[in-house]
């Protein structure tokens, strides 16, 4: 099984770029799990045509165990929630979101090819830093622009999945830069990543089709299947899949993206 974690800055496009690889991977026969750890609890929303699942949190508290959902082309939908407004730290919360998880036997009873951990990177602790920590997700990639808020997060999730991957299995596979048209931006990109000591797999260009496709509630690769934005998403999750030499029960050269 591969187990993903897309980390970036709210609002830099993350569960964007999470729900169109979802989309694109499970579109190439996969099975395909995405949990979201965003108190917002909006994840899902494009992979489900814009329906609000229930939140792991929400269903311990009103004792129901139905966790996962399935949305566009099968894709398992999992949101860990967050507390009550006021009531508690939205970190601790998806920790337990975590726990439940685990103790239910999800991830075993659906048996997934592919996780994908689609985490707030604005502050890496706590319940945010659960897939790099814990052994959730082997491979991390990073959402970014060449805004200085955004890198200024990237860096900090860098530094996070340095300090807490020390154990080996936890490693930065890559900066997805999802361009905002910001004067030289490859460029500026490019020399983060290197500070970093990992490099830019793929750049997206915003070209309008995703904000159409997301006003109906869907991802490119549903909404716009034969654009080119859909293409790149799918270059994407097929760079993504080759990144790691531990490809586990999946044979990436077997699998055709475009």
């Amino acid at each position: 099984m591969r187990r993903i974690a897309i980390y970036g800055k709210g609002g830099i496009g993350k569960s964007t770029t999470a729900s169109n690889v979802s989309a694109a991977l499970a579109e190439a026969g996969l099975k395909v799990m995405q949990i979201g750890c965003d108190p917002k609890s909006d994840s899902s929303r494009f992979l489900m045509n814009g329906k609000r699942i229930p939140t792991v949190l929400d269903s311990m508290r009103t004792g129901n165990k139905e966790y996962v959902f399935r949305g566009f082309n099968g894709v398992m939908c999992v949101e860990c929630g967050g507390p009550r407004p006021g009531s508690g730290c939205a970190g601790r919360g998806i920790i337990a979101a975590f726990e439940e998880l685990d103790a239910q036997g999800s991830v075993d009873l659906f048996d997934p090819d592919v996780m994908i951990y689609d985490v707030l990177g604005d502050v890496v602790c706590g319940g945010f830093a659960m897939p790099i920590r814990s052994g959730y997700a082997r491979d991390v990639f990073i959402v970014t622009s060449g805004e200085e808020m955004s890198l200024y997060a990237a860096r900090n999730i860098a530094t996070a999945v340095s300090d807490l991957g020390a154990s080996g299995y936890a490693q930065i596979n890559g900066i997805i830069q999802n361009s905002r048209g910001i004067e030289s931006e490859d460029e500026v990109v490019d020399a983060a990543a290197a500070e970093m000591e990992t490099g830019v797999i793929h750049r997206i260009q915003g070209d309008g089709e995703v904000q159409r496709c997301e006003s109906r509630f869907m991802t490119v690769i549903e909404g716009a299947k034969d654009s080119e934005m859909a293409n790149s998403y799918r270059t994407l999750a097929e760079k993504m899949l080759h990144r790691s030499e531990d490809l586990d029960k999946i044979r990436t050269s077997d699998i055709k993206m475009l």
